[in-house]
């Protein structure tokens, strides 16, 4: 139930990320700038939890043992802060965070189809197939209304 309400706040997060991130963006003028700052403070913050936990930083040597895709991520969140920072005021952020909802919630159910990137294999069902029908429609009516 922790994880569960843990994954709301999240959420929750997410839509304050997009606020303060826009309003960023109309101090700056600038949508690069106001992504680049975005990141940087959430990569100070997680530096000091990095620290706090594990109370060091990997050596570099074990670093570059990693593949160059699973790097990527950092790319997908770069582009992810922008989008919202740059689509926010043009569409709203209901419009906004109903479709990335949306995309996350679709591609999540093929990456546990296919067991993919690692995920345990979660076959696609009707029910499966009937929240995601739901989902469609509730973003339909957000953006129609």
């Amino acid at each position: 139930m922790l994880y569960l309400l843990l994954s709301f706040c999240a959420g929750l997060g997410i839509t304050f990320q997009a606020g303060l991130n826009t309003q960023l963006r109309t101090a700056l003028g600038n949508p690069v700038l106001a992504s680049l700052i975005s990141f940087a403070v959430g990569s100070m913050a997680l530096l000091i939890c990095v620290l706090v936990t594990t109370g060091s930083i990997p050596p570099l040597a074990s670093l570059t043992q990693i593949s160059w895709w699973k790097w990527c991520g950092g790319l997908l969140g770069a582009f992810y802060v922008y989008a919202v920072i740059m689509l926010t005021p043009l569409i709203g952020p209901a419009n906004m965070l109903s479709l990335t909802v949306l995309g996350q919630l679709l591609l999540s159910i093929i990456l546990e189809h296919y067991g993919l990137l690692g995920f345990s294999i979660h076959t696609v069902s009707p029910f499966r197939i009937a929240g995601l029908a739901l989902l469609v429609s509730g973003v339909y009516l957000i953006q129609k209304y």
